[in-house]
């Protein structure tokens, strides 16, 4: 299992939990399994979200390796200009 670290707007929609567990091997299975575990994440997922894994912005691969131990954030995109 992979602990997720959520910001604080998602609480609503995961039972008030800033933290998750999700059985993932990769990030796009990290989101897959959150809409599935929580699926009133979806409209946020689907918006855009980023990924931090042990430090590290994951731009666009959904492949990227997670385990027990990754150090996972998911981030709000910010969006503007």
């Amino acid at each position: 299992m992979v602990e997720v670290n959520l910001w604080s707007g998602l609480k609503a929609f995961t039972d008030g939990q800033e933290k998750v567990e999700i059985d993932a091997k990769n990030v796009g299975e990290v989101l897959r399994g959150l809409v599935q575990a929580y699926p009133g994440l979806e409209p946020a997922i689907e918006a855009g979200v980023s990924v931090a894994v042990d430090g590290r912005i994951v731009a666009s691969s959904l492949t990227e390796p997670v385990s027990e131990t990754s150090e996972v954030y998911l981030i709000q995109r910010l969006r503007g200009g």
